[in-house]
C-alpha cells in the first residue's frame, strides 16, 4: 500500500526545500526525498565551501602582498590547508545541517533520506517504500562530468567535489578545463602555494565570453604564475610516479604536462539517470537534462523538474527562481516565467567577472544595431587605492531603445556592482538614467554613469 501526499518533492538543493515550506504553510501534506547531502550542490561541494576557500586564498595572497601597502609581516607567509579545510567545513556544514533541521520541523512536511525511483507517473519508490501524490517535484541537480580522455580510467583525478576533502598543497595542480570552476580552483592553489597549469582544448578562456574578457582574465591569473595550455585538442592522462601526466596536441609547448595532481573541471551533468523518469514518461534530452516548458512543468501533467537538472539554469540563482516560478503560477496565481530572466553569472576570481544579459558576440550575431562602451579599472579609484586595479568595463545598449543589453565588469567588486545594471534591465528603463545618477566617491559604481556617457556605435566586424 502507497502511502498519500499531497506533493512529493525529489532533491533538497536549492528549489526543493523552499517549495516545501510554502507547500506546508499552504497546508499540503508534503515528502521531501534526498538521497545524499541536504543542500545540493551549493552548500556542500559549489558556491559556499568554494568561496570559503576562496576567502582564505584571498587573505594569503593579500598577506604576502602586505609590503606593497607598508605593512610588515614577520617571517613567510604559509598556509595550514587542514585548519582551512576545518573552516570550510564547519561553515559548509553549518548550512547543510540548519537546512536539515529546518526541513524536519517544518509542519505537513514528512523527511526521506534515500535514492527516489519512479514507479509511474504518480508513485515513487524510496528505500522500499511507495510514496504516491498528484504533484511531483524533481530537484535533483547535478555533479561533474568526468570525459573518458584516453587513460582516464587508470589515472588518478579529482573533480569539484573530490577538492572538498584536499587537506594538503599539491605541489603541482594540473586543470584540465578553463572555464568557471577551473579557473577558480586554479588561482586558490596557486595562492595556497601550488604550481598550477590550466589545460584548454579551445583556442582561448572561457570560450563563451568575449574575446577581450578571456584575454583580460588569462593576464590576470599569468601574473600570479599560472601557466596555460591552449589548443589542447587531443589530451590523454596516465599515471607519471609521483602524480599524473597530461599529453596534449597543441600547437606549441611541450606535448606533455606533468604534475602532481589533476582535476578535471569540463563540464556538468545532471543527476537523472537512476530516476527511472521512462516509468513515469517523462521526456529528457540525450544528455539527461529533463525537458521543461516555460513554468518549469515536464510534459506530464502534475510533475515539474526544477534548478540544474532541467537544463535551464546552472546556478544558484537560477535554481531558486525556478522555485519562484513554480511557487507563483501554483499558490499565488501569479504568471512567472523562465523566459522572464535575464542572464547573470560570475566568475570568482580575484578580481571577479560580474556577467549579464548579452555579450557583445551575441548582439553582433543577432545582428542587432547597438552602442557600446568601455573603460580600463585603473580608472577607477577605489580600484587604485587598494592596489587591484586589473580589468575593465563594457556595457551595450540598444542603439534604438536605449536599453541596456549586456554588461561585463571584470575588476574590484565586478560580481556586486553589475547589479546597479542589472535592475536597470528589468525594469527596461533607458541607460540614460544611470547615466545621470549620481554615484558615491570614491567606489567602483561611481564609474558606470561615465562609461554610459561614452557609449558610441559599436563598430562592424568580428
Amino acid at each position: 500500500m502507497a502511502r498519500r501526499f499531497d506533493a512529493i518533492v525529489i532533491g533538497a538543493g536549492q528549489a526543493g526545500p523552499s517549495l516545501a515550506g510554502r507547500l506546508s504553510a499552504a497546508g499540503r501534506q508534503t515528502a521531501v526525498i534526498e538521497r545524499a547531502q541536504f543542500g545540493g550542490t551549493c552548500v556542500n561541494t559549489g558556491c559556499i565551501p568554494t568561496k570559503t576557500l576562496i576567502a582564505s586564498a584571498y587573505v594569503a595572497h593579500a598577506a604576502r602582498r602586505a609590503r606593497d601597502f607598508g605593512v610588515t609581516i614577520g617571517g613567510d607567509v604559509t598556509v595550514d590547508m587542514q585548519a582551512i579545510k576545518a573552516r570550510k567545513d564547519a561553515i559548509s556544514g553549518a548550512s547543510r545541517d540548519g537546512l536539515e533541521k529546518w526541513l524536519r520541523g517544518l509542519p505537513n512536511v514528512a523527511v526521506f533520506k534515500g535514492a527516489a525511483r519512479f514507479e509511474d507517473a504518480r508513485t515513487v519508490r524510496v528505500n522500499g517504500e511507495l510514496l504516491t501524490a498528484e504533484q511531483i517535484f524533481i530537484n535533483v541537480g547535478g555533479r561533474a562530468s568526468a570525459p573518458r580522455f584516453p587513460g582516464i580510467e587508470r589515472t588518478p583525478y579529482l573533480t569539484n567535489a573530490g577538492m572538498m576533502g584536499v587537506d594538503f598543497v599539491p605541489e603541482h595542480l594540473v586543470v584540465v578545463g578553463g572555464s568557471y570552476v577551473g579557473l577558480e580552483f586554479a588561482q586558490m592553489y596557486r595562492r595556497f602555494g601550488s604550481e598550477v597549469t590550466v589545460v584548454e582544448r579551445d583556442a582561448r578562456l572561457i570560450s563563451r565570453e568575449d574575446a577581450d574578457i578571456s584575454t583580460g582574465v588569462q593576464a590576470i591569473l599569468e601574473s600570479e604564475g599560472i601557466r596555460f595550455r591552449l589548443n589542447a585538442n587531443c589530451i590523454r592522462t596516465s599515471p607519471a610516479a609521483p602524480g599524473v601526466s597530461v599529453s596534449v596536441d597543441c600547437k606549441e609547448g611541450e606535448p606533455e604536462v606533468r604534475g602532481s595532481h589533476l582535476l578535471l573541471a569540463v563540464g556538468r551533468q545532471p543527476n537523472t539517470g537512476d530516476l527511472g523518469l521512462e516509468r513515469a514518461g517523462i521526456e529528457a534530452n540525450e544528455r539527461g537534462y529533463i525537458t521543461v516548458d516555460d513554468e518549469c512543468r515536464t510534459n506530464v501533467a502534475g510533475i515539474w523538474a526544477m534548478g540544474e537538472c532541467n537544463g535551464r539554469g546552472a546556478f544558484t540563482h537560477t535554481a531558486y527562481n525556478d522555485y519562484e516560478i513554480v511557487a507563483a503560477n501554483l499558490l499565488d496565481g501569479d504568471p512567472r516565467r523562465i523566459s522572464d530572466r535575464i542572464p547573470c553569472y560570475a566568475l570568482f576570481t580575484d578580481p571577479p567577472l560580474g556577467r549579464i544579459g548579452l555579450t557583445e558576440t551575441e548582439v553582433r550575431r543577432q545582428g542587432r544595431r547597438a552602442l557600446v562602451g568601455t573603460r580600463a579599472m585603473r580608472d577607477v579609484k577605489r580600484a587604485v587605492e587598494r592596489g587591484e586595479s586589473q580589468g575593465f568595463i563594457k556595457v551595450i545598449a540598444a542603439e534604438d531603445t536605449h536599453e541596456i543589453l549586456g554588461a561585463a565588469i571584470l575588476g574590484l567588486n565586478g560580481d556586486e556592482v553589475v547589479h546597479c545594471l542589472l535592475d536597470v534591465m528589468y525594469a527596461r528603463a533607458r541607460y540614460e538614467v544611470v547615466a545621470r545618477a549620481v554615484h558615491i566617491h570614491p567606489t567602483v559604481s561611481e564609474l558606470i554613469p561615465t562609461v554610459l556617457q561614452t557609449l558610441r556605435p559599436l563598430a562592424d566586424g568580428a
